[in-house]
């Protein structure tokens, strides 16, 4: 099985540029994956997951964004693909499209309807992924309706070969401390706690892919690096600063706003697809003041 270890550190969820017809900007997206690498120096790329609006992908659009995002990174970093979908079906559907693609692993959510599977279920939902394919399996933990415990997700990681981590998504870190609690070494686990990344990284979280890298790779990188280092102060400081950029990314368009951090940053990213709104004139002020340093 492949060593989970690699994925580790600040892994932006990237957002996926649209042109005016809300088709998909693959020379922004390949611009986007240079400058996080060369610049920011992230240590992974997560490509259509939440902040991707990966759920608004078709399976032939998410191919395109992964391949575009793959020729870009060029082998530098680990690029993981985000599957997003309503049933075992669909989501066997697009892990076989990418299943030829040199990706580090598969960001895979819990079916995203109403209807949450019980725990079996759900097992075998995530275990018919890791027979079809030979690509790595990520849980990504984020359906608040569908959630999975710390408990079943840490039985996945032990009994499912192929499942490699779980990116943990929920204000609550307690579940994110029980999480690392019972898998041990079974895994990566990845936060996506994004206010609180700090105390994540300090409880043994093995990295990130939260909406905030995105946004603020730069002072995220450094946050991750200060933890490593043991400088607690200084990754106290980045803290304090993170924590008003996410209170003001935070709403039910995310994606839009995280665009809007980019974009007034100098790094256009486009609209988000239809319906999900722009960001409001209060939501702008309140991204460019929290970019602004204090």
């Amino acid at each position: 099985m492949p060593d989970p270890r690699p994925l580790q550190g600040i892994i932006p969820p990237m957002v996926t540029p649209f042109a005016e017809d809300e088709s998909l900007d693959e020379a922004a997206l390949q611009r986007e994956v240079r400058w996080l690498i060369e610049e920011a120096g992230v240590h992974g790329l997560a490509v259509g997951g939440s902040t991707g609006e990966g759920h608004t992908l078709s399976t032939e659009e998410l191919r395109h964004c992964v391949g575009a995002a793959l020729d870009a990174a060029a082998g530098r970093v680990p690029v993981v693909a985000g599957v997003i979908v309503d049933s075992t079906r669909q989501a066997l559907e697009k892990a076989l499209a990418l299943a030829d693609l040199d990706l580090a692993g598969l960001q895979v959510t819990p079916v995203h309807y109403l209807f949450r599977p019980d725990d079996d279920s759900m097992f075998r939902h995530f275990a018919a992924l890791a027979d079809a394919t030979s690509l790595p399996v990520i849980i990504y933990n984020v359906v608040p309706w569908s959630y999975c415990s710390p408990q079943l997700l840490a039985r996945m990681l032990r009994e499912i070969e192929g499942v490699i981590g779980v990116k943990q998504s929920a204000g609550d870190m307690k579940l994110l401390a029980d999480l690392l609690l019972l898998a041990g070494d079974d895994g990566a686990i990845l936060s996506a706690v994004d206010s609180l990344l700090y105390p994540s990284f300090c409880l043994g979280a093995h990295g990130a892919i939260a909406a905030i890298l995105s946004a603020a790779p730069e002072r995220c990188v450094a946050l991750w690096d200060a933890v490593v280092a043991g400088d607690h102060e200084r990754a106290l400081g980045l803290h304090r600063q993170l924590l008003p950029l996410w209170n003001a990314l935070e709403g039910d368009n995310l994606p839009a706003n995280v665009k809007t951090a980019l974009a007034l940053q100098g790094r256009p990213a486009g609209q988000p697809r239809r319906p999900m709104p722009v960001s409001s004139a209060a939501q702008c002020a309140a991204i460019q003041s929290a970019l602004t340093p204090g």
